[in-house]
């Protein structure tokens, strides 16, 4: 298969990836933590099992995953659990920035973060080879993108009346995203990790026949078990604490079956980010492999921004403002390449 096959895989991800949030328009008179929860049930649970049962030989993955070495399941939970504090942060950046801001903002410090912290941990000197400057080049880029954004995005609230703001982002809030958006990068980039000490869960699942594109799947669900964990008490802590629970109960019966549909679908979209990520980067030459969380970082932000674009949420805002957006976007983009050279 050739790189280009590869990326087009990952790239299909990323679709999902990007408009996973989309199908959350329809639902109605739930409280945030009430459809995130349930969109985690489906993407975190549901779906990562019936994937993986699915591409694995009939009758093998409770032996795949019986057999995964304790060291490597337990690190992919655990990473697994920092990437679901990545995953609730990010969910909130996107409710505070809207798809197109939050997203880029989020993504990129993740891009950053998913490429230094591996090597930065490891022992490695980022100034002393040319692959390392290139990446710290990368990340400083990055990070000029994040800035050009955050700057629309202050224009984008100066400019807007009260009014206009909500019809665009319901509970935008410049200040509070920004900061939700780094920690949602911090520890997203954690998801990477987790993969990284999935790999001998990967062999494991290519002993016992598993086709090679879809050797990861078992390893997901060790990964988004952890996710899940996280996400499920946070959001029961809130269904709690703002009596929301009562969602789930007070609506009427069509609209129960609506928003099950729709957060179900969401979490459907999400997962297959990572199910085709697996795919893609499972196809990559060896010298483009590490560069994979990076390309897939780079497409989300791309798709997101033009879902959010048509979505109406920069609408009203400067000729001026939007040129800053575009070009805070290429350049968070254009990151993630300057990393790829290396």
């Amino acid at each position: 298969m050739s790189s280009l096959s590869a990326i087009g895989m990952i790239a299909i991800g990323s679709i999902g990836a990007a408009s996973f949030y989309v199908p959350f328009k329809k639902v109605k008179n739930w409280a945030w933590e009430s459809y995130w929860i349930f969109q985690g049930i489906a993407a975190w649970l549901i779906v990562p099992w019936l994937f993986a049962y699915f591409t694995v030989p009939d009758g093998t993955l409770l032996s795949i995953l019986n057999d995964a070495p304790t060291e490597s399941a337990l690190l992919s939970i655990f990473f697994g659990m920092l990437w679901g504090i990545g995953g609730l942060t990010f969910g909130l950046s996107i409710r505070y920035l809207g798809i197109a801001m939050g997203q880029s903002i989020a993504l990129g410090f993740c891009a950053a973060f998913g490429t230094l912290i591996p090597p930065v941990v490891a022992g490695e000197n980022l100034l002393a080879s040319s692959v390392g400057i290139l990446m710290v080049i990368g990340v400083s880029v990055c990070i000029a993108g994040i800035a050009l954004i955050g700057y629309a995005g202050a224009l984008k609230s100066k400019g807007l009346s009260e009014e206009e703001r909500k019809e665009a982002v319901k509970e935008f809030a410049l200040k509070k995203g920004l900061l939700i958006a780094f920690m949602a990068g911090l520890m997203s980039a954690a998801f990477n990790y987790g993969f990284e000490a999935g790999k001998p869960i990967d062999a494991v699942a290519l002993s016992y026949g598993v086709n090679p594109l879809f050797q990861s799947n078992p390893t997901l669900i060790f990964i988004l078990t952890g996710g899940f964990i996280t996400n499920f008490v946070y959001c029961v802590f809130l269904n709690i604490k703002n009596k929301t629970y009562r969602d789930y109960t007070t609506v009427s019966a069509k609209v129960l079956v609506n928003n099950i549909f729709f957060t179900f679908l969401a979490g459907l979209l999400w997962f297959l980010q990572f199910h085709f990520f697996g795919m893609g980067k499972s196809q990559l030459p060896a010298s483009i492999a590490p560069f994979a969380w990076s390309i897939l970082m780079a497409l989300n932000i791309a798709i997101g921004n033009i879902w959010g674009i048509a979505l109406g949420e920069w609408k009203g805002v400067s000729k001026l403002t939007m040129g800053i957006l575009i070009g805070g976007i290429l350049v968070l983009i254009l990151s993630t390449f300057v990393v790829s050279l290396g």
